[in-house]
């Protein structure tokens, strides 16, 4: 169907007519909601109230929505003014399209958004010049100031009707004889409608709205099997919806985005604020439905749920999924990664200084015969083990992932082995700048304090140049890449493993 893009600002999802209110149409609200936040990037001091509370600042939220509201409003036949209310701040002026259903002929002509919301300051410039009644604070402070109001900067000035001038730095109650025109109470997006016909119509308003987002949160308990170094685990997934738009959304049809969908991206607000939000527990009901979506996926809510304005809301993605196969991998790497190549590096203490941890993950494989088989939205992953002693959940580390489709392995880093250390060394290096050649000889010390034995994947980068050869090697390697070669091995309990392995690079 044809669209029209008209200026504007925020349209709340409860839209009310102000010229007679539209009767709730069935179609009612729909949102879908994309995120640009990084997995595990929202920390949670993010939604504490600050102290004193604090003014709702949508804009540093990272996240955006297109919203739908299907509605029946009566209309006038040829032009008039309608009014909506409930209009929030954080609409993308350019995306606005009103649409009649019913008669497609009826169309926009203007549109004017009106923000200008009543609130204590405004009402103290608009009322300079006119009279008003000051209360004054405390129990013994006397009878309330009437006058003239000649000022509200630094405290309130006001003339008496016999002259005198009251300067009031401490004030109680200020009483307005009227609201000042201008002024409303509640955001209102103003629409110049020419209709063909007159009565009901039944229309659509479509606009994309940023101060909303979502992310996906895992929660993993790790289930060591006979075998230390694998075991199963048990992953339930939830989604959390932040909405700071200035917008509720009641009994709204709910649909997440998940891929990274691209955007033109407006200029940074250098701003950003906490602000108090409101943790909703999940509904019962039907969940999420996955399905692909162009070369994205979309996940729909398969029940109406609310987010209510300045809120957390976090609702179940899927079911738990129970008993998938996982192992723990250590891995040690011991030089670190130098980058791009920019010539061939010929100093001879160049990447020598060494890592001693040996880090720690949880792999898995996200398909169907393992019992997921899910694609997986980006997010924080959070991993706990069961303690037998008292049968209680410890946490034992997060990581994040990005958005991970079935088929394909999912790694966990959990942090860093207590009981098994690593040792790298240069034992020997030689070169040859007539020849172009120069060999590095290299040794991995891995040592295991552990009572069982252990396997762990020595990782070593050859960062000295693109070309290069494995002259002499004391295990086999796998070559993951052009320039990252992997030992696995096993190391005994209580005991030592070395790698050696001799490399000639050429240039």
């Amino acid at each position: 169907m044809p669209r029209k893009t008209l200026p504007s600002t925020l349209l709340a999802a409860g839209l009310a007519l102000a010229t007679g209110a539209p009767a709730a149409d069935p179609g009612g609200t729909s949102i879908t909601i994309y995120s640009s936040a990084q997995p595990g990037g929202v920390p949670a001091e993010f939604y504490r109230p600050l102290p004193g509370g604090g003014v709702p600042n949508g804009m540093a939220v990272p996240g955006y929505a297109m919203v739908r509201d299907m509605r029946t409003m009566q209309l006038a036949a040829g032009r008039s003014s309608v009014r909506y209310t409930d209009v929030a701040a954080l609409i993308d002026p350019t995306t606005v399209s009103f649409q009649s259903l019913t008669d497609p002929a009826t169309r926009v002509l203007e549109q004017n958004y009106q923000f200008d919301l009543i609130g204590m300051d405004k009402l103290l410039a608009r009322y300079v010049d006119r009279p008003v009644t000051v209360d004054r604070p405390g129990r013994d402070a006397g009878p309330p100031t009437s006058g003239t109001l000649l000022s509200a900067t630094d405290g309130l000035v006001v003339r008496g009707a016999d002259g005198s001038i009251h300067a009031l730095r401490e004030y109680g109650a200020v009483h307005f004889s009227e609201l000042p025109g201008g002024l409303i109470t509640r955001p209102t997006l103003v629409w110049d409608i020419d209709a063909a016909r007159s009565g009901p119509h039944r229309v659509r308003v479509t606009y994309q709205t940023g101060g909303i987002t979502w992310w996906a949160d895992y929660n993993l308990v790790f289930n060591e099997g006979k075998d230390a170094n694998s075991g199963t685990i048990d992953l339930g997934a939830w989604v959390s919806i932040v909405n700071q738009s200035g917008a509720s959304y009641d009994d709204a049809r709910l649909k997440l985005i998940a891929g990274d969908v691209q955007r033109v991206a407006p200029p940074q607000r250098v701003y950003l604020q906490k602000r108090a939000m409101e943790m909703a527990a999940a509904d019962a009901g039907t969940g999420f439905e996955e399905k692909a979506f162009f070369e994205f996926h979309l996940y729909t809510l398969g029940r109406r749920t609310t987010l209510p304005n300045n809120s957390t809301k976090q609702l179940e993605l899927f079911d738990e999924a129970k008993a998938i196969p996982a192992k723990k991998l250590l891995v040690y790497y011991g030089a670190p990664d130098f980058g791009a190549f920019g010539g061939p590096y010929l100093d001879r203490d160049y990447g020598t200084a060494a890592n001693r941890k040996v880090d720690v993950y949880l792999e898995f494989r996200n398909d169907k015969a393992k019992g997921l088989g899910i694609p997986l939205p980006a997010g924080r992953v959070r991993v706990a083990k069961l303690d037998a002693a008292d049968d209680s959940l410890e946490f034992i580390g997060e990581d994040v992932i990005d958005h991970t489709p079935k088929d394909e392995d999912v790694r966990i880093k959990l942090g860093s082995a207590f009981d098994v250390v690593g040792e790298r060394r240069q034992v020997d290096f030689s070169i040859d700048t007539k020849a172009r050649t120069m060999e590095e000889e290299i040794e991995v010390k891995v040592r295991n304090h552990k009572s069982e034995p252990v396997d762990v994947l020595v990782r070593e980068t050859l960062f000295r140049w693109s070309g290069w050869t494995i002259v002499s090697k004391s295990h086999d390697y796998v070559k993951e890449d052009a320039r990252t070669i992997h030992f696995p091995i096993r190391v005994a309990k209580d005991g030592e493993s070395i790698v050696r392995y001799r490399v000639r690079y050429h240039w």
